[in-house]
């Protein structure tokens, strides 16, 4: 595996999790209520979303469009496209945190609502359909975001491993501390944005808006701990890690905290309150 195939395992798992929770909390919520014939069309629509593959469509669209630029424009492309990726998992994160414990509600009550409206069968089948179909464009943003290359491997694994996980949960009634697994990929993700915002900004300082302000080199491990193999690109592709970096790179990736640490004492990330809905029981 390559250090792009690790970065994306990690990125594959946990937006994977997410999918398999989706599913399973519907699942439940249909066996809870007794609507059990309705469980096919949940299958369905997360069947469907898979078998689209829509997540490696979009992957395949942005490396298209990659592929049309060149020189500073591809760098600056490039660029932006790591910190809108930054942006939008900085948001997951804190969405998270903030509505994490009322997932399963929301859940349910859309499930309830579909089930008010007098039939379960599209109903459900898109409710599942666009909520994997929105986890796996996340994913391909992400992916094409993330820095090295041959991710292919990584995403393979790390789906397929959250997908073993789901069933081991749902379907065999396994208890896996997925607090925990949430609260450690949580940390990894954020180092992984850091990483994000600090690479983008070396991609513009090459391709010319912030070559002013780039600053000196600071140090260089180059010699004990490159970063374009072994240990040292295994950090670069989930941390950040550079061998030898600008002023304006570290700059960047300590302010990445520092705007994080300032949004964390915002009501971002306080727990939504929310009523539990009614459990409408069907024959």
């Amino acid at each position: 595996m390559s250090s792009g195939d690790l970065g994306a395992l990690v990125l594959s798992l946990r937006e994977g999790i997410e999918m398999a929770l989706v599913v399973g909390i519907v699942l439940a919520y249909l066996g809870r209520i007794g609507a059990h014939g309705a469980r096919a069309w949940v299958w369905a629509g997360a069947g469907a979303a898979a078998a689209a593959a829509v997540s490696l469509v979009a992957l395949a669209l942005l490396n298209a469009l990659d592929a049309e630029f060149q020189g500073a424009a591809e760098q600056i492309f490039e660029g932006t496209t790591m910190v809108l990726a930054a942006i939008f998992l900085t948001w997951m994160i804190f969405w998270m945190l903030r509505n994490a414990r009322h997932l399963r509600s929301e859940l349910q009550e859309g499930v309830q609502a579909v089930l008010a409206r007098g039939g379960p069968a599209w109903g459900l089948f898109f409710l599942v359909f666009f909520a994997v179909v929105r986890e796996g464009v996340e994913l391909a943003l992400l992916l094409f975001a993330a820095p090295g290359e041959g991710k292919l491997v990584g995403s393979v694994i790390g789906l397929a491993l959250a997908i073993a996980i789901g069933l081991l949960i749902y379907a065999f009634g396994r208890r896996i501390d997925l607090r925990t697994f949430f609260r450690v990929t949580t940390v990894v993700l954020v180092l992984f944005a850091a990483g994000l915002v600090a690479h983008a900004a070396a991609e513009f300082v090459e391709a010319g808006p912030l070559a002013a302000v780039q600053g000196p080199t600071l140090w260089s491990t180059a010699a004990i701990l490159p970063d374009d193999s072994g240990l040292g690109s295994i950090l670069r592709a989930l941390l950040g890690y550079q061998d030898q970096p600008m002023l304006i790179e570290v700059v960047v990736y300590l302010g990445y905290f520092v705007v994080v640490w300032l949004l964390s004492k915002t009501n971002i990330v306080r727990p939504a309150v929310r009523a539990t809905p009614e459990v409408t029981r069907t024959a």
